[in-house]
């Protein structure tokens, strides 16, 4: 088996796979479980200043966005950081070290914009022996209220403020959790950069409300009369967080920074695609809060399986290795050219095709072959957009055929071209 050993931000770990700041790093108890399930390393729930603890709600904290087979697409959460004592959580972080002295733990903080606040926290925490800081930037719900998490997250200025004066009073790796919460995350990880973090990690959780009880007419869930938005996570938000990472892994401004991968990765699948654009490790909540701690074991044979078949030697390998693939839509081919095909041993015959091509895009599929019932693909109307590949019940039943250079579109009467020709240039979408 292909060892997965990981090395970020210079923390040791066994394999890339962390948990998450949140419900499931809230104690050492969950922890000590998590580490014998085999979790390369935690991101500790994030702690805030001393004093007395933060008051969470006593309800409904989640909501949840299920599929027809009850399956969780999307979770809601609206707790808030560590309701816990800071004294308490200190002296765990200090033990769960010294028993797990081959795991990382990292803790995420979160306190007032202020410098001396920032300072005072990161004296205690350096004298844990913790392994870094994560910066709590991405909380859009009940903190970012006060001041606090997304609301410092969205002002690039005040994250490169923040990121300085941790890496002046702190010798711990920082890694700046980024908020997606903004029009464009390149924003804040690039004030993360100029602030000398030494990574970031993203995304965070995005606002959301998960829907309305319409029989009651209020906000589902509530707090007794009343809900509030909360933050999303699970697996919808899984493109969301592959954009924003691609987005940074390619930006010039941060080419060179670390990148901790989150937002609903719940396979080994999941975990690999975020490395191959660009993570260097991942971080899993959602899933573990469906199926629990063990769900790492599985996650570590099948990145271990596919390293193997695909002749990886290390994660190092493979982490960024499909980021040359990612481009500006300005950037695209215009000159390339695809159309569907049908694979009639495969068809079931069920018009699902043919329903949504005649409705909502180019009319390209027939409904008959030589007089019998069957699907059919026009080229001389397919543009190849793909829509009757996503909606076929049949993996693998309808496919794309690229083009050869010279072949004939029957849909323009024109041959392929061989020469790349994108926006910017094509004469036909010309940018004066």
């Amino acid at each position: 088996m292909i060892d997965l050993k990981s090395n970020f931000i210079g923390i040791q770990t066994p394999n890339p796979f962390w948990l998450a700041s949140a419900p499931p790093t809230d104690k050492a108890y969950n922890i000590n479980r998590a580490f014998e399930a085999g979790w390369g390393g935690v991101m500790w729930k994030t702690l805030g200043e001393a004093g007395l603890p933060l008051v969470n709600v006593s309800g409904p904290r989640y909501g949840a966005w299920h599929g027809k087979d009850r399956s969780l697409m999307g979770f809601n959460n609206i707790e808030l950081i560590t309701d816990r004592d800071l004294e308490v959580n200190l002296a765990e972080i200090i033990q769960v070290k010294k028993d797990w002295p081959d795991r990382g733990v990292v803790v995420s903080l979160m306190v007032p914009c202020e410098e001396q606040a920032w300072k005072d926290i990161l004296m205690r925490v350096e004298d844990t022996g913790a392994d870094g800081i994560e910066l709590n930037f991405g909380c859009p719900h009940g903190m970012s209220e006060r001041g606090m998490g997304a609301a410092v997250g969205q002002v690039p200025e005040y994250v490169e403020m923040v990121a300085a004066w941790c890496k002046q009073y702190s010798d711990l790796p920082t890694i700046v959790k980024l908020t997606p919460n903004i029009t464009d995350i390149r924003t804040a990880a690039r004030g993360a950069v100029r602030g000398g973090a030494d990574a970031v990690s993203l995304i965070n959780t995005i606002n959301s409300v998960m829907g309305v009880d319409l029989e009651q007419m209020k906000m589902s869930p509530s707090v007794g009369s009343q809900g509030s938005h909360g933050g999303y996570c699970g697996p919808a938000v899984k493109p969301i967080a592959l954009h924003m990472l691609s987005e940074i892994a390619r930006d010039a401004d941060c080419k060179n920074i670390p990148i901790s991968g989150i937002g609903g990765i719940s396979n080994w699948r999941d975990a690999a695609e975020f490395m191959a654009l660009g993570a260097s490790n991942v971080q899993v909540c959602t899933a573990v809060m469906t199926y629990g701690f063990r769900i790492v074991e599985d996650m570590i044979d099948g990145l271990s399986r596919y390293l193997a078949e695909q002749k990886i030697n290390s994660v190092d390998e493979l982490i960024g290795a499909a980021v040359p693939s990612v481009t500006s839509w300005n950037q695209l081919d215009l000159n390339y050219v695809a159309k569907a095909q049908i694979d009639q041993d495969s068809c079931i015959k069920c018009g699902r095709c043919h329903i949504v091509c005649e409705d909502t895009s180019h009319q390209a599929i027939s409904t008959e072959i030589d007089g019998v019932r069957g699907f059919e693909v026009r080229d001389e109307d397919c543009v190849g957009c793909n829509l009757c590949v996503v909606v076929c019940p049949v993996e693998n039943c309808i496919t794309l055929r690229e083009l050869d250079t010279h072949e004939m579109d029957a849909r323009t009467g024109e041959r392929v071209s061989g020469d790349y020709q994108n926006w910017s240039h094509h004469p036909n979408n010309t940018v004066a």
